[in-house]
């Protein structure tokens, strides 16, 4: 279970989460993460194999077959259908949605170069659907918190594409660096990331629950994501790693932390 599910549930419930819904929950992000990735590496074997950087994956080496990751696809789609009609029926008629959206973004590069936010938008999903598993309805926090989401994806999704900058235009390829250039690629980053931190902001006003602690966390959110844009500035690809995976998680362990606090602490 993501650390931003995590969030949205805890707050949607006060902290106290009936189990046998923590444990739907649980199989529904799974099966919808395990099915986006393995769709993702099906759709993308022929370019992951012609591509320097990613040619040693599972799909392109033939450590795993076409046909294992087809049924590993279903098998993840399955169990967020199943999930979703163990939550309740708002869950099950959104559950196609959801799939179409994770699994949609993998022809995403194809065609648009916001396919950045298409990923950001897939993960949003998340904390949204967290929320309508405990509450049966949409409410200001989760959209808030969806909205700080995709665009914090989007950010480091947007620094990430720098790697492959020249491959995808070669490739005919879309993304805001092979689009827009390295240098207004990072910009857009940029953009990006301040709208992450104003609407988790907005989000943690709208949550009852919250509270200064927190806001505090926001701040904490802001410092480290202006780090991370500072350590790709010039475009210098020998910190990506640092910047996509370290930083990131984080943000999200720290969020996660001080909403913990305000639950349970004060």
């Amino acid at each position: 279970m993501c650390i931003r599910d995590r969030i949205s549930l805890l707050v949607a419930t006060a902290g106290r989460p009936p189990l046998r819904t923590l444990l739907w929950v649980v199989v529904a992000m799974v099966g919808a993460r395990s099915a986006a990735m393995a769709f993702n590496r099906l759709v993308d074997r022929h370019h992951d194999a012609a591509n320097p950087r990613t040619a040693d994956r599972h799909l392109p080496v033939g450590a795993v077959s076409v046909a294992g990751t087809a049924f590993f696809t279903g098998l993840g789609a399955a169990l967020l259908v199943l999930a979703s009609a163990m939550l309740n029926p708002l869950c099950l008629m959104l559950s196609p949605v959801a799939l179409a959206v994770v699994l949609g973004y993998s022809f995403m590069k194809r065609f648009s170069a916001l396919a950045h936010l298409v990923l950001g938008f897939g993960l949003a999903i998340a904390p949204v659907g967290a929320w309508l598993a405990a509450r049966g309805e949409f409410a200001p926090f989760p959209l808030w918190l969806a909205a700080g989401v995709m665009f914090w994806v989007a950010g480091f999704d947007t620094i990430y594409g720098i790697q492959d900058v020249e491959f995808d235009r070669r490739a005919g390829l879309h993304s805001l660096a092979s689009r827009l250039g390295v240098a207004r690629a990072l910009i857009v980053s940029r953009v990006c990331h301040v709208l992450a931190v104003a609407c988790v902001a907005a989000a943690v006003r709208r949550a009852d629950p919250l509270g200064i602690v927190s806001l505090v966390g926001v701040g904490v959110m802001a410092g480290l994501l202006a780090w991370e844009q500072a350590i790709v500035r010039s475009g210098d690809m020998r910190h990506i790693d640092k910047a996509f995976f370290t930083i990131n998680s984080w943000v999200g362990m720290i969020l996660l932390a001080v909403v913990l606090v305000d639950l349970y602490a004060l």
